[in-house]
């Protein structure tokens, strides 16, 4: 991973929540700098007021698009020709597409063909074609934020009930209490984590092993993104891939070798 290399940031604003900006570009930052920023949208619209923040918190450029046509989308194309200036200017070395829109296949493979890397940011509903076209894809959902709940105020004290004086009339009773309890709110359903792809794991390990059948394990991870570019240890549960591996010590080994006292190097191999 090239700290240094120069990155392009493009993002539809039609296919994209302001909620994620904050993880996505920190999730940029690991693959280089994004030194373009900009998002395309018809920011007229009272659809796109939330973007406005997250707009002057991250410097990003909006490019205004108006709906020339009802039910037509021009931000696709506006974004599309940006892309291709962007390439022949031939300062960058890679583009991060964010959208969960097919119809930015097509742009990812010409950015590819011209030799930029291209990472894809969209939700779990991104069709196929596009999370293919690019070199890397990550899910939206894995870098959203939970809010919080809101901590539930405290109850105010109720006040101490006074002592009716004898021979006062006694004061209504109150009404009884319903024994129903009070339904609570549901809770936000959890993701379902999908299965662990076994398979694709220990042909990962196979491809990029040596004669001995041990492998380093960025070369699996390089293997894993090259085949299945939608592929990320966090859709199942773990944030490194060591992590994932070690969820079955019984189907994969893993050793770490280096010099005592310095950076050590993790390998693996299928048992």
């Amino acid at each position: 991973m090239d700290e240094q290399k120069r990155l392009a940031v493009l993002i539809d604003a039609d296919n994209a929540e302001p909620g994620v900006i904050d993880a996505l570009l920190a999730e940029v930052a690991k693959y280089g700098t994004a030194s373009v920023k900009r998002i395309y949208g018809d920011f007229t619209s009272t659809l796109m007021t939330q973007w406005k923040k997250a707009l002057l918190r991250h410097s990003i450029t909006p490019i205004q698009q108006f709906a020339y046509t009802s039910g037509k989308n021009a931000t696709d194309s506006a974004m599309i020709i940006d892309a291709m200036d962007i390439l022949y200017t031939g300062r960058y070395d890679g583009f991060c597409l964010v959208s969960s829109d097919s119809d930015f296949t097509r742009l990812a493979q010409r950015l590819r063909e011209g030799g930029q890397t291209v990472y894809g940011f969209g939700e779990k509903k991104t069709p196929d074609p596009f999370i293919q076209a690019c070199d890397k894809f990550i899910y939206t959902e894995l870098l959203r934020v939970r809010a919080t709940p809101p901590k539930s105020a405290a109850k105010p004290a109720s006040p101490a009930k006074a002592k009716p004086a004898k021979g006062a009339p006694s004061a209504a009773k109150p009404p009884a209490k319903t024994t129903a309890k009070e339904t609570p709110p549901a809770k936000e359903a959890e993701p379902a984590v999908p299965a662990l792809p076994v398979d694709l794991l220990q042909r990962a390990i196979e491809e990029s092993s040596d004669e001995h059948g041990w492998a380093n394990l960025g070369a699996v991870g390089n293997y894993l993104t090259k085949v299945q570019p939608d592929f990320d240890p966090r859709l199942y549960g773990k944030r490194k891939l060591s992590d994932l591996l070690r969820t079955r010590a019984g189907v994969f080994g893993l050793e770490e070798r280096g010099p005592a006292g310095g950076p050590k190097a993790t390998y693996v191999r299928n048992l």
